[in-house]
């Protein structure tokens, strides 16, 4: 049985994800921070795709160190070590940076990028010592490739995560473990809905659409195959040609 965590799992692109590798023959653990009953929800839609077991959905604040750890290391012990994670859960407190304030700034590197570090340091090394040849498939952004306006604090946190995965990947590679990242560009989630001026938005977009979770999680799925053994330190956009 291949376990998978998906972070952020209870609604947008993690549940997409979710449902997609559910659907490919993983047992996959859900995890929410605040949406737990939605979480929940996803996990047994998800043992239902995957003919697995139901495991009830983790709970934690990525931001929360200890609390990551001691719920991961809970989940390992009672149910074996991970085949793959997927790092998707994430925050964003826009501003235009005159007005961006220190916590707005700490909320977002706190969870996006120092929360990556958190979630993989307890699962690492558990993965490498079962020999297991798996996967880490971390979410970036278009913001942490090509930056974006009103978004400094959640481009640095993005951008920081793709170093982290291309670094992580040379660790890593010898032990037949693959780290890439997603970078979606305009998804049709509760982000997006916030957006003002959308039919603008749309004709920057070469496709003149924003994407869908399911796309995205496509690409996620793609990655945790056997086919994609070879690619790692990779940094795929799922963006409609933006740049």
């Amino acid at each position: 049985m291949k376990r998978v965590l998906v972070t952020g799992s209870s609604r947008g692109i993690g549940r997409a994800v979710a449902l997609r590798l559910a659907k490919d023959g993983f047992a996959v653990v859900t995890h929410a921070v605040r949406n737990v009953e939605a979480a929940q929800t996803a996990a047994a839609e998800c043992a239902a795709l995957s003919g697995m077991p139901e495991q009830k959905a983790l709970v934690f604040d990525l931001a929360d160190r200890a609390a990551v750890a001691a719920a991961l290391e809970a989940d390992m012990a009672a149910n074996g070590v991970y085949f793959g994670v997927v790092a998707n859960a994430g925050v964003n407190a826009d501003a235009p940076f005159p007005i961006l304030e220190g916590e707005m700034w700490d909320r977002v590197i706190d969870t996006d990028l120092t929360g990556l570090y958190n979630l993989l340091k307890p699962v690492v090394m558990p993965m490498v010592s079962a020999r297991v040849r798996g996967r880490i498939v971390a979410l970036s952004s278009v913001s942490g490739i090509a930056g974006n306006r009103g978004q400094v604090n959640y481009s640095a946190a993005k951008a920081g995560v793709i170093g982290a995965v291309k670094a992580l990947a040379v660790e890593l590679a010898k032990r037949g473990i693959t780290v890439n990242a997603v970078a979606p560009g305009v998804i049709e989630t509760e982000m997006a809905a916030s957006i003002e001026f959308q039919d603008e938005v749309k004709k920057a977009i070469p496709m003149r659409r924003f994407g869908t979770p399911e796309e995205v999680a496509g690409v996620v799925a793609f990655l945790f195959r056997d086919e994609a053994a070879y690619v790692t330190r990779q940094v795929i956009s799922v963006n409609g040609g933006l740049f």
